[in-house]
Parts: structure tokens; C-alpha cells; sequence
């Protein structure tokens, strides 16, 4: 894969962002391989993004934000750049289901994923023998209902020691504590089994069905202290109609929440998320 530089940007809109920008790399002999922005007029904000061919530079991604800081700084930026030889490291939480933890762990060993899975943690044993398959270390940290502290300390032990960039939640079944979802914040990212903001909490799909709905979907969020009210990633929907029972919108809707979970994931790995407010923009 050639290795290349995201530079990824957000700031207050003005005239000639794009062109200080492409000027700035040009005057590097920076090749962009791909560039992207949108202007939010109601909000006027503006959002960029853009892939530099790492050996068009003369200097490495250190000092390349180096020089950049002052345009960073002049436009008010917030902003960062990455290097793609360098892998993100996405620990996965789950609990007793195993389709979107499943999915993610095929991407991954098929290589359609660029990470690298330092662990998988769980309140339950039942996907120990799916994570081990894989060669992953798996840990399994019981709950106890009446006091959960213990159990969270351990699982942010455990984030730590693994150096996560980001932390998946493929149908992890517990409400994370503010802390931990301040302490990564917009790198906590979850499915949530329906369509976002209909049917938050649990059994979506029961609330579905007794609504008599035509569309059931699934909504990949940014994790944030408000349950099920994080910026939103990406979401799908699948048709159902009366004739289709409580088991058939699960399955169903497995199949989106599989779907959605990945291309969130590989959106957010390959900087293509931008966050602002309680939005986002996807350069997808």
C-alpha cells in the first residue's frame, strides 16, 4: 500500500483555505492523492481532508507538522496529521452475541482492515474460542450488577496496558462510565441496533415491532456520556413489512449492524470522520 500523510482540518470558513493549504504542499512538491472539503454555510465552518504521497516529501510526517503549525495556527485549525505506516490499535469489547465482533475479526484477518487487534474483552466467556481462533488475546471480566466499578477499572487496566487508539463495542452490552468515555473521547465507537434517535436503550427491535414499523436500520455512533446520543457515523436500513415477526427484524437487522459497524470502523481508521458538535462529516 503506498504510504501516504492525512492531513485532516476543520476551522472557521474563510476565503482561500484550499489554496493556502495546496500552496503550502506545493511549495514541498507534496503530491495529493486525494483531497475533500465542505463548507457548512449555516454553521460557517469549513472541513478538509487531504492524502499526501509520503515520498513526495523531503521531510517525515514529525516535521511536516512542524512547518504546518503556523498555518494551522493563523487559520485557527483544529487539526491532525497521520501516517499510514503507522497501525491504530482498536481494542474490541463484546458480550454474548458474536455477529458484528465475528465480522470485524474476518475483515481483519482477510486484511481489509488496517489495525492492529491487541485484545478483545468481554463480561462473558462465549467468544473466547471465536477470539482465540484469530491468535488474539482474550480477557474475560465478569460484572457484578450491584457494583460495576470493579469491573470498569479493570477494562480501563486493560485499554491502557494495550495502548488503544480506539475502542470498538461490537454489541457490548454495558453503559460505560463517564470517565472512560472522556478519556477517548471521539475513539469510542458503538452499534446500536436500530435507527438513531428512534428506540435507544434495549430491545430496539421489540420497540420496532410493536410500533408497527416498515424500516428497521442500525446506527454506528462516537460513544459520549448521554446513552445513544453520540455524534453519528454512518446508518442503514433494511425494508420489513407485517408479516415479519420479532426473530426476523433480529436477523434482519444483524445483517446492517454487521454492515454499518464495518464501514464506520474503516471510515474512522482511515480519517475520514470529522467530528463538530454533536455532528459529523464523512468523507467517505
Amino acid at each position: 500500500m503506498e504510504r501516504v500523510y492525512r492531513l485532516v482540518m476543520s476551522c472557521p470558513d474563510r476565503v482561500g483555505i484550499v489554496a493556502r493549504v495546496s500552496s503550502f504542499l506545493a511549495q514541498y512538491n507534496g503530491s495529493i492523492l486525494e483531497a475533500n472539503h465542505h463548507a457548512d454555510l449555516e454553521q460557517g465552518w469549513f472541513f478538509m481532508r487531504n492524502e499526501i504521497k509520503a515520498s513526495s516529501l523531503p521531510f517525515g510526517v514529525e516535521t511536516l507538522s512542524e512547518v504546518f503549525a503556523p498555518i494551522a495556527s493563523d487559520l485557527n485549525m483544529e487539526w491532525r496529521i497521520t501516517d499510514t505506516a503507522a497501525r491504530p490499535r482498536v481494542v474490541l469489547m463484546a458480550s454474548r452475541d458474536s455477529h458484528c465482533l465475528a465480522d470485524i475479526l474476518n475483515r481483519w484477518h482477510s486484511g481489509d482492515l488496517h489495525c492492529d487487534i491487541p485484545c478483545v474483552i468481554s463480561n462473558h466467556e462465549d467468544l473466547r474460542r471465536l477470539v482465540e481462533w484469530h491468535g488474539i488475546p482474550f480477557f474475560h471480566v465478569p460484572v457484578d450488577p450491584a457494583d460495576k466499578a470493579p469491573h470498569f477499572a479493570e477494562v480501563m487496566r486493560l485499554v491502557d496496558e494495550h495502548q488503544a487508539d480506539t475502542i470498538v463495542l461490537a454489541r457490548y452490552m454495558q453503559i460505560l462510565p463517564e470517565g472512560l468515555c472522556q478519556q477517548y473521547a471521539y475513539r469510542i465507537i458503538n452499534i446500536h441496533h436500530s435507527f438513531l434517535p428512534s428506540f435507544i436503550g434495549a430491545r430496539p427491535y421489540h420497540q420496532a415491532h410493536e410500533r408497527g414499523v416498515k424500516l428497521i436500520g442500525a446506527t454506528c455512533h462516537y460513544v459520549t456520556a448521554d446513552l445513544d446520543a453520540g455524534p453519528i457515523i454512518d446508518q442503514d436500513v433494511i425494508r420489513v413489512s407485517h408479516r415479519d415477526r420479532v426473530d426476523d427484524m433480529v436477523r434482519l437487522g444483524k445483517d446492517c449492524e454487521r454492515t454499518v459497524l464495518a464501514r464506520g470502523l474503516r471510515w474512522h481508521l482511515e480519517d475520514r470522520v470529522l467530528v463538530h458538535g454533536n455532528k459529523t462529516v464523512v468523507f467517505n
